[in-house]
C-alpha cells in the first residue's frame, strides 16, 4: 500500500507532472485477433467490452482488474517480429496475483512455457513468472505487493507494509470489532526493518 502523503511530497520535490488519474489501457498489435482474444480471455481472465463502431480497422476491447487491453489486428501480420526466448528484461505488463502456486499449476495445465525469477530486498521476497502471449508480448505474474513502495526523495525514510487485505481482515474479524479490523488492514511496521509477508512459500530463487 502506498503512503499517499509521502508520494505527494516526493512529487512536489521534483515538480508537477501531467494531471493524470490512473492507467486506462494498453494496446497490443496482434497477428491473429481471434487467437489473442482467446488468450486474454481464457488465460488472463479479461472479458470483452463494447468497442466504438466508428473504428475502420479490426480490433477488440477487453477489461478486468481495473485496466483495459485493446487488441489491434496487424495490417501485415507477417511483418511482426517473432520472439521465442522469454527475457524478463523485455517489455512486459505485470499482474499481481493471490497465489503463485496456482498460476504455475494453471500454466502447466495449458502447456504455456514460462520461466521463474525471484527478487529479494531486505528479507522480502517477490516471486515472478514470465511467459508470452501469442505474439511474443511478455506477461509477468507476481506477488509484488510484498515489496513496500517507498517514494524516493521523501524527507523521511518510510516503510509501507504490504497490504494483505484478505488474510488480515479474516484475522482481525475473528478477534476484534469491524472498525478495528478495517483500521488494521495495512499497518505500518514500527521498525524500518523489512518484513516478509506471504501467504505461501515463495518460488525458489535457484
Amino acid at each position: 500500500m502506498v503512503n499517499t502523503a509521502a508520494v505527494a511530497a516526493a512529487k512536489g520535490s521534483r515538480g508537477s507532472g501531467l494531471p493524470l488519474a490512473s492507467l486506462n489501457h494498453i494496446s497490443i498489435v496482434c497477428r491473429s485477433l481471434q487467437e489473442s482474444l482467446t488468450f486474454y480471455t481464457d488465460v488472463l481472465g479479461f472479458f470483452p467490452v463494447r468497442r466504438p463502431g466508428s473504428f475502420d480497422f479490426d480490433g477488440a476491447w477487453l477489461f478486468n482488474y481495473g485496466i483495459g487491453i485493446h487488441l489491434l489486428q496487424a495490417e501485415d501480420p507477417d511483418s511482426l517480429p517473432g520472439k521465442t526466448e522469454i527475457n524478463p528484461k523485455d517489455n512486459h505488463i505485470s499482474f499481481q496475483c493471490e497465489s503463485m502456486v496456482a498460476v504455475e499449476r494453471r500454466l502447466k495445465e495449458l502447456g504455456i512455457p514460462y520461466i521463474q525469477r525471484c527478487v529479494e530486498e531486505g528479507g522480502i521476497y517477490v516471486d515472478q513468472i514470465f511467459f508470452h502471449d501469442p505474439d511474443g508480448f511478455m506477461i509477468e505474474i507476481c506477488n509484488c505487493d510484498n515489496l513496500p513502495v517507498v517514494p524516493l526523495g521523501a524527507d523521511q525514510p518510510l516503510v509501507m507494509a504490504a497490504c494483505k487485505r484478505a488474510a488480515v481482515i479474516k484475522q482481525q474479524q475473528a478477534s476484534s470489532s469491524p472498525a478495528t479490523a478495517a483500521a488494521a488492514q495495512c499497518a505500518v511496521p514500527s521498525s524500518t526493518k523489512a518484513i516478509h509477508v506471504s501467504e505461501e512459500a515463495h518460488i525458489s530463487c535457484a
